[in-house]
């Protein structure tokens, strides 16, 4: 028999410490159950939300006037505009670190190396990728400026590059074509391009979010659609319409991938239930939580019951599920009657 069950731990047992001398003969339990050997999984079922990850905000490093924006749900790569100011293009390139100097001739450091790889990406040549921004990284830099229709400066400010992981989608606009801008102010939000489930699990649930397990996704047509999660981390949530006296909530935000990318095709964004499954243990003996008895000496037994009489059984505990724990220890069997405290 397989059972599929919700998790469950140690702590929330709550019994009163029992030993060897508190059951005996003649003391029946109120209640009995049988050892049971069954596949126990430790499962959960949790909403999520349909769409392309985690949403990013891209704000202004320059003042003047949004001559043009990116349209909604277009695909940028590499290169390409994001959106314009005083009619001068602010580009993405690839990368982790964000762009916070000026690049000029004799500038060094990673922001230089990360730079340069994109420039020798996008065709350029006549420098060598490394730490150092050079007369010859200049030089390839004011062919690039031409290319891209800004001012050949040899140098790369801050304010007109907006690096990225990879590609992203524009997925909403912060500001119109004619709106005034100013350093910091939001002009646009984008998302990863990758059509992706995002969960939010308590931390209690983190056991749940290893990156690379397998989950099952339930679409909103019904259909299901095999899963991994790609990644989770820890995020701070404010409630929404906080005035400073509600309490930020810490929850683990999971992002996951199906396999076949189509089972997504008809669906834009909504919800989809999400089957997680920590751990399982296949044809294991288990019995009731309750029936667990909390030893004088440590540990745990069970209470068997044998006709008229008990006798207690120092136990092994694994797996906790839903109502039901594996155990095994000396003597215990299968269809075993075992007492369930009231």
């Amino acid at each position: 028999m397989v059972l599929v069950v919700g998790a469950a731990v140690a702590a929330t047992l709550g019994f009163g410490d029992r030993d060897r001398g508190t059951a005996g003969a003649g003391r029946l339990p109120e209640a009995t159950a049988k050892v049971t050997r069954q596949t126990l999984i430790d499962a959960q079922t949790v909403a999520g939300k349909l769409g392309y990850g985690p949403t990013r905000t891209t704000a202004a490093r320059v003042s003047g006037t949004v001559t043009w924006l990116a349209a909604t749900g277009a695909t940028i790569k590499r290169g390409k505009p994001l959106y314009s100011v005083d009619d001068d293009r602010v580009v993405l390139l690839y990368g982790t670190l964000p762009a916070y100097r000026m690049l000029t001739a004799g500038v060094r450091g990673a922001d230089v190396r990360q730079f340069e790889q994109n420039l020798r990406a996008l065709g350029y040549s006549g420098f060598t990728v490394d730490d150092e921004y050079t007369a010859s990284t200049a030089s390839a830099v004011r062919k690039w400026q031409d290319d891209i229709g800004v001012d050949e400066t040899g140098r790369v400010e801050p304010g007109r590059i907006v690096y990225a992981a990879g590609e992203v989608r524009v997925d909403s606009h912060q500001l119109a074509v004619g709106d005034e801008v100013r350093p910091g102010r939001a002009v646009l939000d984008h998302t990863g391009t990758s059509r992706l489930v995002t969960v939010e699990l308590n931390v209690a649930d983190q056991r749940l979010a290893r990156p690379g397990a397998k989950v099952s996704v339930v679409l909103p047509d019904g259909g299901r659609a095999d899963g991994t999660v790609a990644d989770a981390e820890t995020v701070i949530k404010t409630p929404a319409g906080a005035n400073g006296q509600a309490e930020a909530e810490t929850k683990i935000e999971v992002n996951v991938a199906v396999a076949d990318p189509t089972a997504f095709a008809e669906f834009d964004r909504g919800t989809v239930d999400v089957s997680f499954t920590a751990s399982e243990r296949a044809d294991v003996l288990t019995v009731p939580v309750a029936a667990l008895l909390a030893l004088a000496e440590g540990g745990y037994g069970v209470q068997v019951v044998e006709g008229v009489s008990t006798r207690i059984v120092t136990v092994r505990t694994g797996l906790f599920a839903s109502g039901r724990v594996e155990i095994s220890g000396d003597g215990i069997t299968e269809g075993l009657t075992v007492g369930v405290p009231g």
